[in-house]
């Protein structure tokens, strides 16, 4: 909205003796962003109140908020002032600011020069000021190469700005060009650490978000779009009055998507006018609102601005609305789409840079093939508007079934203090459109919200829904992550809900977590949502475009806008603030404030976060009550601390300074990743985000990379490797000192798994074999060790048993055998002569016949008894292979109640440092207040829960990997000794196989 101070633009030769910072402050309160140009703007405003004798009135300054110490401090400071007004040039802002610290000095900023000081001198040395620098106001997280630490040149050019003392300044040294140094004689007094405290370079956010720095050449769909709801009304939703003006002011605030309700006018001229229908509000011209659009639309930014049309007027009443928007806009209007991006699926919208001084109409569209021949019509004068019923936007409502019906829809408020008011219906734009006017529409076109899944298989961008705060509400409960992807693709504008005919707002941090673009608000209520709002788009130029985060924009990216730990890629940071009397250290310390009232009232500042819902941390942070002093109440009280912010893209802080009673004093929006480290003087806002000249805070801020429990050292060894050696370092350099040199050690020989002293007779122990404390485990089964167990040696002795047996009942029968052919050749022979034998046929026969009886019978012999054999391996096998199974079992049952045994002892350890950390908590006294306490017991279950998975994890994997490794063992075992039953079984083969190819032949002597 526009303010007076937006109004006062000094003359060019009323500045020229301006300081440098005044004329550049001059142009825009919104550039005061330091402390002392906010001085400097204050100063100008008095100088230009003159009277009619063109003298600045004492009463002027005294308003100012200085009369609370009497005119004797005038007086006394300015001489010259004995009358009622002061001369233009005795005013000067020297002495302007002179009387500003007569009236408000800055004991708090004492403190902290005693403290660079160490109390000793009553300035600062360049050394000390090049320490305060590196170690106090710079940002810890910034990488040294590419933003190096303060140096000598650096520190001594500071002091050289804001240093006013002559004595000092006389002591100087020169420049030294051969060096390129100041010579170390530079020093800095108390009144030029306050200039430069409260200077442009000392500002509390970077200066450059205050321009336009980010990408503004990414499609629309990937800005955040500063949006208005029911642009015109100046009061409530129902019974309110509607002005032009109102179009006017939030277009000049930095608004880019204003809502126009279009409805058919009465009277002889029936002009198309613009009211909130069937809500009993009056009513103004759509005509004026174009004119008011058009000289009005790019004055704060150069970026497209988007009419949102509710179109419930008549078609020749659209033809109006389309003729004033062709007459008036003209070349500003937007009426084709641009060669680059045609209205395709899936060709991306246009960048904000590309569509510069256009606007953008958002109204429901006909079909293409109907537009086109109407159009062709219209063209040709043959188009004929049929008689049709014109909507009343006075009658009475009533009810309809509801244009869109949320999946789930979440019942809780979001604005507080809510009362019951009758809801507003809201009833859907016409589809009936005239051509002409449909034809204006283009990269915004409205449809109803058929589901996410659809949207995504049309892949149209340039098509758009709107939502009511509780359908949104209802999709991100439900379909929270499809609606981030949606909003990736293409726009979605969210709106208050009917029951908010008071004009109050809902939170809009949720639906920006969502990356939806036109989060709607109604701008005539500077309620705390739109304080947001407008603290938020204040940067980027306020132009009413940002960028949204790299993880809200690629495809190749999920984001969970209810994420409660650190998203991919995004560094989760520490906060911390201070505040002394309008001074505040984000660690989060708070030290002081100044001109907060100019009423003896105590005072209070709370210090809120807002972001995801899990760095969303509000009404928990806020310092004691400083009784009976608005003017400069010292706080400087413990720091308070946002531990982990888990997504500081999106959070901003909100500092708030109230009185006694509760009221709202000034308030201020600063965004974390835009936040400067330090000791900063932060100016604050009045509740409609308009800038105050004196009242701000003086803080101290500490920003840091978050490091969850248990990682602190690990990440200062990561910071600064060289003042972290390791422990065998350390204990070489330690053993050197005591004359042992680095050749005399040797680690060649070394076993490893044991650590040092104990541990490492620990370690031996529980590698033995069977101790089951190893990734072996239980001892190898060799076929040597199954063959000696108890059940297999049974089975052998009866094995040995049957072959004696065998081989005694083949023996007996070898011998009776023989024992008959005996007999049958001693008769063959008896009574013969000896020498006749050789030739007698019969004893020939005979003994041919007992010859091939024996080698039968020794054959039959050999076969049983390898048939025997063979069938008492196959049965050893069966008994070996049994026994082995059996071990097997056994060993992998030891396994497993050792992997149970460990489970059960890291459980226990788990719930050990579960209990001690609720303990811990429960016993810190740092945690005043139970969201702390609350709020650090969440975060260290956190890291406990993912510390004890990633051991779960590990131990599972460990234990994974023996049984994988015992059950190889196993399947080893197993193939050795069916290898060695093989190898047996193949002896036996062998043996029959030389049988084979031997001669038959057998004989007995």
């Amino acid at each position: 909205m526009l303010s007076a101070e937006n109004a006062i633009q000094p003359e060019l030769s009323s500045i020229i003796d301006f300081p440098t910072e005044v004329s550049v402050c001059a142009a825009n309160s919104y550039d005061a962003t330091s402390y002392r140009s906010a001085i400097c703007i204050s100063w100008m405003r008095l100088s230009f109140l003159v009277n009619p004798k063109g003298k600045v009135p004492v009463r002027v300054v005294a308003k100012t908020g200085v009369s609370v110490f009497g005119r004797s401090w005038l007086a006394h400071l300015l001489p010259v002032l004995q009358n009622d007004s002061i001369e233009p040039a005795d005013f000067t802002f020297e002495k302007f600011y002179e009387l500003y610290h007569k009236i408000c000095p800055r004991n708090d900023i004492e403190e902290l020069f005693q403290l660079i000081t160490q109390g000793k001198a009553d300035s600062i040395t360049l050394e000390q000021f090049i320490n305060f620098l590196n170690e106090k106001q710079r940002d810890p997280r910034l990488n040294e190469i590419l933003y190096p630490l303060y140096d000598e040149k650096r520190a001594a050019e500071i002091i050289c700005t804001y240093e006013q003392d002559e004595a000092v300044r006389a002591e100087k040294g020169d420049l030294d060009q051969s060096m390129d140094r100041f010579y170390v004689t530079e020093r800095l007094t108390k009144d030029g650490l306050i200039r430069y405290l409260m200077s442009d370079e000392n500002a509390p956010v970077f200066l450059d978000r205050l321009d336009i720095y980010m990408d503004m050449d990414q499609p629309l769909a990937h800005y955040y779009i500063n949006s208005s709801h029911n642009t015109y009304l100046t009061g409530r939703q129902f019974g309110g009055k509607s002005s032009v003006e109102m179009y006017r002011q939030v277009l000049l605030a930095g608004c880019r998507c204003v809502e126009l309700d279009c409805w058919d006018g009465k009277g002889e001229d029936e002009e198309p006018i613009i009211t909130h229908g069937k809500a009993m509000c009056t009513d103004i011209l759509f005509r004026d609102v174009i004119y008011a659009l058009r000289d009005t639309a790019f004055v704060t930014s150069d970026y497209p601005v988007i009419l949102s049309f509710e179109n419930h007027c008549c078609k020749a009443q659209q033809y109006k609305l389309a003729k004033y928007c062709d007459e008036v806009l003209g070349d500003l209007l937007i009426r084709e789409p641009l060669p680059d991006s045609p209205l395709d699926p899936g060709v991306p919208l246009p960048s904000p840079n590309q569509l510069k001084r256009k606007i953008l109409i958002k109204n429901k569209r006909l079909k293409p093939e109907v537009e086109k021949q109407e159009l062709e019509l219209f063209r040709q004068g043959q188009f004929v508007i049929e008689d049709e019923e014109k909507e009343d936007a006075l009658a009475p409502v009533i009810p309809e079934k509801k244009e869109e019906v949320p999946p789930e829809v979440d019942p809780v408020a979001l604005a507080e203090g809510d009362v019951p008011v009758p809801q507003i219906q809201y009833t859907g734009s016409t589809t009936n459109v005239h051509p002409w006017l449909s034809s204006m529409v283009n990269y915004a076109q409205p449809i109803k919200f058929q589901g996410f899944d659809v949207a995504e298989q049309k892949n149209i961008h340039h098509n758009m829904s709107s939502f009511a705060e509780t359908t949104g509400l209802g999709y991100l409960k439900s379909q929270a992550i499809e609606f981030v992807n949606y909003n990736k693709r293409q726009m979605s504008r969210i709106y208050p809900r009917g029951t908010r005919a008071d004009s109050s707002n809902y939170m809009p941090q949720v639906f920006w977590n969502a990356g939806c673009q036109m989060v709607s608000l109604n701008f005539q209520t500077p309620d705390l949502p739109m304080q947001l709002n407008q603290g938020k788009f204040e940067y980027n130029g306020n132009c009413g475009y940002l960028l949204k985060p790299d993880f809200m924009r690629r495809v190749d990216r999920s984001f969970d806008p209810f994420a409660d730990a650190p998203v991919d890629g995004v560094i989760a940071a520490q906060c911390s603030v201070q505040a002394s009397g309008l001074n505040y250290l984000i660690k989060s310390l708070v030290i002081a404030g100044q001109f907060l009232s100019d009423k003896k009232v105590g005072t209070y500042v709370e210090v809120d976060m807002y972001g995801l819902p899990t760095d969303t941390i509000r009404k928990e942070f806020k310092t004691r009550m400083v009784p009976g002093n608005g003017l400069n109440p010292v706080y400087n009280e413990e720091a308070f601390l946002f531990r982990k912010v888990v997504l500081p893209d999106l959070a901003v802080l909100r500092f708030g300074v109230y009185d006694e009673n509760g009221r709202l004093l000034g308030q201020r929006i600063l965004p974390l990743d835009g936040l400067q480290a330090g000791y900063r003087h932060i100016s604050l806002r009045t509740e409609a985000n308009f800038p105050m000249s004196l009242p701000m805070l003086f803080c101290n801020i500490d920003l840091k990379i978050y490091v969850p429990d248990g990682f602190e050292d690990f990440m200062d060894a990561l910071s600064d490797p060289r003042a972290f050696l390791s422990a065998q370092e350390k204990r070489a350099q330690q053993m050197k000192a005591m004359g042992i040199e680095e050749t005399d050690i040797s680690t060649k020989d070394l076993v490893g798994g044991g650590g040092s002293g104990g541990d490492a007779k620990k370690g031996s122990k529980s590698t033995k074999p069977g101790a089951g404390g190893g990734v072996g485990g239980p001892e190898e089964k060799k076929v040597e060790s199954l063959r000696a167990e108890k059940g297999f040696q049974k089975s052998a002795r009866k094995q040995q048993k049957e072959v004696e047996a065998l081989r005694k009942r083949q023996l007996k029968e070898r011998l009776a055998v023989q024992k008959q052919q005996c007999a049958a050749i001693e008769k063959a022979i008896k009574g013969k002569n000896k020498s006749e034998l050789a030739g007698d046929p019969g004893v020939r026969k005979l003994v041919a016949e007992q010859t091939s009886q024996w080698s039968e019978l020794v054959e039959r012999h050999r076969r049983e008894e390898w048939a025997t054999m063979k069938q008492q391996l196959t049965e050893q096998q069966e008994i070996l292979k049994r026994l082995m199974e059996v071990a097997q079992a056994a060993q992998m049952k030891q396994l497993e109640a050792k992997h149970e045994r460990e489970m059960k002892d890291m459980n226990t350890r788990q719930a050990k440092i579960s209990v001690e950390t609720m303990k811990e908590v429960a016993n810190d006294k740092t945690l005043r207040t139970k969201g702390e306490k609350d709020r650090r017991l969440r975060e260290k279950k956190q890291n406990n829960t993912k510390k004890f998975m990633d051991e779960r994890k590990m131990a599972q994997m460990k234990q994974g990997k023996e049984r994988e490794k015992l059950k190889q063992k196993h399947d080893k075992q197993a193939e050795e000794l069916q290898r060695d039953l093989q190898a047996l079984i193949e002896m036996y083969k062998n043996e029959e196989l030389e049988y084979e190819l031997a001669p038959k032949t057998e004989f007995f002597a």
